[in-house]
């Protein structure tokens, strides 16, 4: 359960099958789906069976088809950059199993066969219908699964520097708060994780949190604290003692055994004051 790629796909569902637009388009198909009866269920079947059946297709397909959707969203992210074109990709690996539904749901409703040959059709019948529910979650929970990158603004109103980051930690944030790695901090038994998005307390070891930056570039200022390169703006000295001042104001201490490295990353015109 402490897998990264697990914590985020478990995370975005549970974000996802919150969203109130979600669950009002998937009860609208579902009611029209009852009532009109489409693919001869109309004829063949009582209100209250089309009730159940189509409540057992709809549910079972849309849950099938959004995991899968999800899942790859997770998976496929360093491969391809469209969130749509990923999502769609798992959607569709999805017929499968959702044609396995069908194929067992039509034997118990109808008494059909269960074999091979209907199995691989209703998984290609259910081909279009997995592109649809893709289609109408991604449109229904986008501001949801889209985490876009943000610039930071600098205290003198001018753009910061705009920080890319690939690091397994940003996992462990809501989607919302997914956005550049800025700094850490040790707050009591948590971290503080703090991103262009917002910040976030995680219940996590600051020594774990250190080894999930990926490539950020940074540096371990003080026992309790780490900042990233990019959100340094300048290297102030009082009372003797150093301090990291940030895009933000915050003002970040110097531990004297890391006043060396230090200086000798920030010392520069350009940051020290």
């Amino acid at each position: 359960m402490d897998h990264p790629y697990l914590q985020s796909t478990l995370r975005e569902m549970h974000s996802m099958l919150q969203s109130r637009r979600l669950w009002l388009t998937f009860l609208a198909v579902l009611a029209i789906f009852i009532l009109t009866g489409p693919f001869g269920t109309s004829e063949t079947m009582s209100f209250a069976d089309r009730l159940l059946y189509w409540t057992i297709v709809q549910g079972g397909s849309w849950g099938i088809a959004i995991s899968f959707a999800i899942i790859a969203k997770t998976l496929l992210a360093g491969h391809i950059n469209s969130i749509l074109a990923r999502m769609m990709a798992g959607s569709l690996a999805a017929s499968l199993p959702i044609g396995l539904l069908l194929t067992v749901t039509n034997h118990v409703f109808y008494g059909r066969e269960i074999d091979l040959v209907s199995f691989l059709k209703s998984g290609l019948t259910s081909l279009p219908l997995c592109a649809i529910f893709c289609l109408l979650s991604y449109l229904t929970a986008r501001q949801t699964l889209e985490t876009p990158a943000e610039v930071i603004v600098a205290a003198d109103g001018g753009a910061g520097h705009d920080i890319k980051s690939t690091a397994p930690l940003l996992e462990r944030l809501p989607p919302q708060k997914r956005g550049d790695l800025l700094r850490l901090s040790v707050q009591d038994h948590y971290t503080e994780i703090v991103t262009t998005r917002g910040r976030q307390l995680v219940l996590l070891r600051f020594v774990d949190a250190l080894r999930e930056i990926g490539d950020t570039p940074g540096l371990q200022v003080h026992r309790s604290h780490w900042v990233a390169h990019a959100n340094v703006i300048s290297l102030r000295k009082a009372a003797g003692r150093f301090y990291i001042v940030t895009h933000d104001g915050t003002e970040i201490p110097v531990s004297r055994s890391r006043n060396a490295a230090v200086q000798a990353c920030f010392a520069t015109p350009a940051h020290t004051r």
